[in-house]
């Protein structure tokens, strides 16, 4: 029985990508292609599963927009917070685990704040329909994501 290496298919590809169109950068720079497009997955998904919850609670179960939204995002945190600490960011194992789990949700709810205001003045203030706002406010909380995670949890 052979044994298989352990192969970062992700890294394969994106170190694929970069050669295939003729990019050369330095070691580091490449690692931090494969995290975003890693994060970009992983984001992707946790989009994914928070905009079906949205539109299942708000369409289903009529709940009103914001608490609709909050539930959703909740949901998708979870996953977000798996995924990114198992596949995504390089955690640093010298810090408590506990600690990253606090930092992370301290940013989520932040996170959580930014995705509700966004979705508020869209829908209740400007008036455009609520899964429009729910992309506009995935934007900008997943650039706030990456960023404070990359800066606290490496």
């Amino acid at each position: 029985m052979s044994k298989k290496k352990n192969v970062d298919r992700a890294a394969v590809f994106v170190k694929k990508c970069l050669k295939l169109l003729h990019i050369k950068v330095s070691s580091k720079m490449e690692n931090l292609f494969v995290q975003i497009f890693k994060f970009a997955i992983v984001g992707g998904t946790a989009f994914i599963i928070d905009f079906a919850f949205l539109y299942i609670f708000k369409e289903f179960l009529h709940f009103h927009v914001i608490l609709a939204n909050t539930l959703s995002f909740c949901i998708s945190v979870i996953y977000n917070y798996i995924a990114s600490v198992k596949w995504v960011f390089d955690v640093n194992k010298e810090k408590d685990p506990k600690r990253n789990f606090i930092l992370f949700i301290i940013f989520s709810v932040i996170g959580l704040l930014i995705n509700d205001l966004i979705m508020w003045v869209s829908v209740d203030m400007i008036h455009i329909h609520y899964l429009l706002g729910k992309i506009l406010a995935t934007i900008i909380v997943m650039i706030f994501n990456f960023i404070t995670r990359k800066m606290f949890l490496e």
